[in-house]
């Protein structure tokens, strides 16, 4: 039977005049989408016919990338987050610049794996991790590692603090629960990532001990001292305490030179996750607030937030290099690292976390830090934590808002009390108010519990907001809470 004739193919375009002009319309209508962001609503819903779109089967035949983009204008394009948007303070989330856009497609382009191996991407990466430890004050020789985000990054710091601290050869053996429990100790205010990576580390969520905060939302520093003497008494093994810098609902800050001291006492790992607060240390300012983060035993930090770069780009710093490299390193005769060739270079990056594919993060950062410079960093968190404090002055002068915590940092929790005294009405009102805000596309805060209270939560980590921005945003909260305040009581409240 004769045999087909082999049909070359590839998966670079026919005609290269064609896709470059596709790729110059993309990257000019993408230039246009963020210089006119501030046009558009912050926030939209997809419309059902839309979504129904994105259930077609498999598609097993070609389409035109022309068609294929526009496909993108259409249905992906108009309906995001919001995040790059002026008035977006919800959660903890970065908007991106335009120059890390382009960094992206390089990156994308030149397709590093950066598990390791001599290459340019590799000298990049710890170029960006030394830059990181000296923007954070961590001491020249310690390791380092981008991840994708905080949550990697406190799961790499915590799980050298246990391989370190646990005694025996863990990796080898694997939790072993005849032996001492390992216990650790946070704020209840800590990340979620935080008990998660106790869950993924084999140690359970019951052995994080989640601490009573003070007033200002920071970790009971005594408690934290009774705690760890209680936990010895029953026999238990005290290995880690994870700080805060900057707590998720309020933006808290821990006193972290308490912690490394009664860390030093004790014997204790101490970890730092300053997911987006690490970075307030950017600002002179402000960096005095985070002394003792440089003595933590690991950082994690998220660049894809307060340094507006696009998402993902995490980093954690392990100031034992030898530790964190025994906690991950496992080379088999496949990715031996040779004295020359592709496979030399000094630093493989797969040695020092989970990921041994890995794309190229570190390009955007470096590009970032080489256009805008450092300092230019540390302007715009200052002046978000500015905004914060005016966020906070326009509360207290509007009547009809509550301020429901201390502003620490660049968050502000507040909520619109109107003429209310109920409780659950105020909880319910504010609920649907957040709604309300984000549906009608003014601004997108996002919500905290906070003291047992529903709170409108603005946490500012956004380059393009202006003050304007929050007088708005405290405008329409009061018109919208009014006119909810009027609906429930059989009025015809304004439409957002």
């Amino acid at each position: 039977m004769e045999r087909p004739e082999p049909i070359d193919e590839t998966l670079d375009p026919a005609d290269w005049e064609e896709y470059r002009a596709l790729g110059h319309r993309m990257v000019d209508d993408m230039l246009e989408y963020l210089r006119t962001v501030r046009e558009r609503p912050v926030w939209r819903p997809v419309p059902d016919d839309v979504a129904a779109s994105f259930r077609e089967p498999l598609p097993t035949t070609p389409s035109a990338a022309p068609e294929v983009y526009e496909a993108f204008r259409e249905k992906v394009l108009p309906y995001p987050t919001g995040n790059i948007h002026p008035r977006f303070w919800g959660w903890v989330m970065g908007t991106g610049t335009p120059g890390a856009m382009f960094a992206e497609m390089l990156a994308a382009g030149m397709n590093l794996n950066q598990g390791g191996g001599a290459q340019s991407g590799a000298l990049v990466e710890r170029q960006v991790i030394d830059w990181c430890k000296e923007m954070l004050g961590f001491p020249a020789a310690a390791s380092g590692l981008l991840v994708s985000g905080g949550s990697m990054a406190n799961l790499v710091g915590m799980t050298v603090a246990r391989n370190s601290r646990a005694g025996y050869d863990l990796r080898s053996e694997g939790v072993d629960p005849g032996r001492r429990r390992l216990v650790a100790y946070a704020s209840r205010e800590v990340h979620s990532s935080v008990p998660k990576a106790m869950e993924l580390l084999g140690l359970g969520r019951k052995a994080l001990r989640e601490l009573p905060v003070l007033a200002d939302d920071t970790i009971d520093l005594a408690a934290l001292g009774s705690a760890i003497a209680a936990d010895r008494a029953a026999g238990h093994e005290p290995f880690l305490v994870v700080g805060c810098a900057g707590t998720v609902s309020t933006g808290a800050l821990d006193p972290l030179d308490g912690l490394a001291d009664l860390c030093a006492a004790e014997g204790l790992w101490f970890h730092v996750d300053g997911a987006f607060g690490a970075l307030a240390a950017l600002a002179p300012e402000l960096r005095p607030r985070l002394k003792g983060m440089e003595r933590a035993d690991s950082l994690a930090f998220d660049l894809h937030k307060w340094m507006s770069l696009p998402y993902e780009i995490g980093c954690a710093l392990v100031k034992d290099p030898d530790l964190h490299r025994r906690a991950f390193s496992l080379t088999p005769d496949y990715l031996e690292h040779t004295p020359r060739g592709i496979g030399g270079g000094e630093l493989w990056f797969s040695d020092y976390g989970v990921e041994l594919s890995r794309g190229f993060r570190a390009l955007k950062a470096w590009m970032a830090l080489k256009e805008h410079g450092a300092a230019r960093f540390g302007r715009i968190v200052l002046r978000n934590v500015e905004q914060a404090r005016l966020l906070e002055a326009l509360v207290k002068a509007e009547p009809a808002l509550e301020l429901l915590a201390p502003v620490s940092l660049n968050i502000v929790c507040f909520r619109y009390r109107g003429g209310l005294a109920d409780e659950v009405a105020l909880d319910a009102l504010n609920r649907e108010l957040l709604l309300r805000l984000h549906e009608g596309g003014v601004a997108a805060p996002s919500y905290a519990t906070v003291r047992g209270r529903y709170a409108l939560r603005a946490c500012i980590t956004n380059h393009r907001t202006r003050d304007e921005d929050l007088v708005v945003f405290c405008r329409e909260t009061v018109r919208l809470g009014r006119g909810l305040e009027a609906e429930g009581a059989g009025g015809d409240p304004s439409t957002p």
